[in-house]
């Protein structure tokens, strides 16, 4: 699928597609940080007919509404081809050391080489998780390396 990516002199950038039925669909981000969710007509895709305005808590609940699946396919297919790289999911147990605690402070990639790239939480999926993001019992994480450390990872979070 090609994205087209437009310049928008003094308002921010537009990124605009074709679905595969031909609707021409773009997301319009703001430099203040609002975006745009724009629906064009399907008989003129010059005019558009909808927009939508999303604040950074609506555009990042769509975000994780349809890209949930996408990343644990593309996570696998990326799995698929590259030898010794592996993605697991580990629950966060009760007892963990590091329930309740910024997820930083397992410095996992520091002590394993592995990243955590996503955390599950209550089925939202919350993506690129930042060092000062709680982890809480329940949370599944979605960690990428090697076997060696993708284990260790586990031994690390639930305390072994």
């Amino acid at each position: 699928m090609e994205i087209e990516q437009t310049a928008l002199p003094g308002i921010g950038l537009k990124h605009e597609f074709t679905t595969h039925t031909g609707r021409k669909i773009a997301v319009v981000s703001h430099r203040g940080g609002r975006r745009d969710l724009v629906l064009y007509d399907r008989h003129d895709p010059d005019r558009a007919c909808e927009a939508i305005q999303l604040n950074d808590e609506e555009a990042d609940a769509l975000v994780e509404l349809l890209g949930a699946p996408r990343i644990v396919a593309r996570l696998n297919a990326l799995h698929r081809e590259v030898e010794g790289l592996v993605s697991v999911q580990l629950p966060i147990p009760p007892g963990s050391p590091y329930a309740g605690r910024p997820m930083g402070e397992a410095r996992v990639r520091t002590r394993t080489g592995a990243s955590l790239v996503a955390v599950v939480r209550a089925g939202q999926v919350h993506t690129s998780p930042t060092p000062d993001f709680p982890l809480a019992a329940g949370d599944v994480v979605v960690v990428v390396g090697g076997t060696e450390a993708t284990s260790a990872v586990a031994d690390i979070l639930t305390g072994g």
